[in-house]
Order: C-alpha cells, then structure tokens, then sequence
C-alpha cells in the first residue's frame, strides 16, 4: 500500500510538474508575443497630428515687427524754398537802382526775340532819374525828380491824359500814396486808377469830362485804360514806380509775379518807346 501510494504521490507530482512546465512555457511563449508587440509598435513611426495652422497658408505681412521700426531710414523732407523774407532776415533791404529795372525787362523780354528786337526794349541810362535812397518821402522826392511840377501842371489841359503816373502794387498801396503826397500835388487833380470799389466806366468818364494830372493805381488798370484808348500817353512826363515798398509778406512791387508780368506788358506797350525818345523819364521810388 505504501508503495503505490508513493508511486502516486512521484506520479502526481510528476504531473504536476509537468503541468507547471507546460504552463510555464504558455506564460513564456505570451510574454513573447506581448514583448514583441511592443517592439513592433516601437518600430512602427506614430503618425504626428498635422497642426491646423500648418495647413493654411500663411498671409504676406508687410508691416515691420515693433523691434525694427526704428530702424527705419529717415524720411527725406522735401527742400523749403527761401522766401524773401528769410533773405531779409539776413541782410538789410537795398534801394533800387536803374540797374535793376534794365535787367528784369531784359531777362523777362528776351524769350523769342531777336536781337534786333531786344535791343528796342532797352532802357537807356539817359531816361532814368535818381533813384530813392530810402530817406525821401514820397513828397519829398517828388519834389526833387520834377522841381518844376507847378508850371506843367498849369500848362497841361488835354483830356484823356496825365503829366505824371505813379504805379504800385494795390489799391490800398495807391490810397496810401495820395494821401502822403499831399505837400506835392497842390490844386492838381489826381485819379485812382485801380480796380478795387472803382468801375473801369467811371474812370473813363473822369477822363473824358475833365483835366486830370497825376494818377496812381495798379498796372492792370492802367494797361486796360491804354488799350481801351481812354488814356492818352502823349503827354506824360514822369513814370514813376513804387519800387522800395513791401507788403505784409515783404515783397516789392516786382517780386509779385502777376504784377511783374502786367508792368513788363505795360512798358512793352508804348513807354520803352517814349523813354528811348526821350520824352517819359523813369524814377524809382
């Protein structure tokens, strides 16, 4: 009896070794397979998630990042042009001198001209009269151009003329100047010749009704009354242009391009004639 239960007890522990073996070989054989699984999912290369932002295409931009807009160029300003009065600013205002006049009829008159014609359109030093220093008044130098103004003014009696004209640049500018020429004029009678509150048909009819000696006004008006043959030029004597004067942006009668222009047209017209005729002399006040 002891015998077979030992055999059994060999032979159950045989099987049971035995079938410890055989599932210890089953667990093996699944740590394997696990283990290769999981080398095999190692291997395998996980697909990244493409980012959204990756996929839309990126917009052009121009404006510079905040760090490198400082080191932008500077803009270029554009050059100011040099006005009369920063020149002013530098020097002291110079008188004007015939030499002036000559030039600017010169350099603005010879466009398109021969030189035959250009030597019609000058000036002779013979027809100009001394320049104002910058010390007269305008009585005062009136006086000293045309010592002898009393006994023109009592010999002239043509109508549609004038012994003496003087030009400027305004109307206020021609207001002004009558009223400081008060100690010349005397008993003559003196015309406004400008546009401003003055119609063209009432200066024609001043013209016509009676003798008028002296007038004063702008260029237009004066050029309008020449052609409209309302202003007779055969018996002026004296030109005389308000040349030192300055406005309130200190320019001069000629610095004025639309005035410069109507004076140029005007002397063109009939007075460089009469000046190289010797008949009309030109002074600068």
């Amino acid at each position: 009896m002891a015998d077979d239960l030992g055999d059994e007890w060999w032979k159950s522990d045989g099987a049971g070794a035995g079938g410890g073996s055989r599932a210890d070989l089953s667990d093996n054989e699944e740590k394997e397979k696990d283990t290769n699984m999981i080398e095999m999912m190692q291997q395998e290369p996980t697909p990244v998630p493409s980012s959204p932002k990756k996929d839309k295409q990126p917009k052009e931009c121009f404006l510079l990042p905040a760090k490198e807009k400082g080191k932008e160029a500077p803009k270029t300003k554009k050059r100011r042009k040099k006005k009369i009065s920063d020149l002013l600013a530098k020097s002291e205002p110079k008188p004007g001198v015939p030499e002036d006049l000559q030039k600017l009829v010169m350099d603005q008159l010879s466009i398109k001209r021969s030189v035959i014609e250009l030597e019609e359109l000058k000036l002779p030093d013979s027809c100009f009269l001394p320049a104002n220093d910058l010390s007269h008044s305008l009585s005062s130098y009136l006086k000293q151009i045309c010592p002898k103004w009393a006994k023109l003014r009592r010999n002239h009696k043509e109508k549609k003329s004038l012994v003496m004209l003087i030009i400027c640049s305004s109307a206020l500018r021609a207001l002004e100047l009558i009223r400081s020429m008060a100690a010349f004029k005397g008993d003559c009678k003196v015309l406004k010749l400008f546009a401003k509150h003055i119609k063209i048909q009432e200066q024609v009819k001043l013209l016509e009704k009676g003798v008028v000696h002296l007038g004063v006004g702008t260029p237009g008006r004066i050029k309008a009354l020449i052609q409209q043959d309302v202003l007779n030029l055969n018996s002026l004597k004296y030109l005389v242009f308000d040349w030192n004067w300055r406005d309130q942006k200190l320019r001069r009668l000629m610095d004025i391009p639309e005035i410069r222009k109507e004076v140029l047209e005007l002397l063109e017209m009939r007075l460089i004639s009469l000046c190289r005729a010797e008949s009309l002399k030109l002074g600068l006040f």
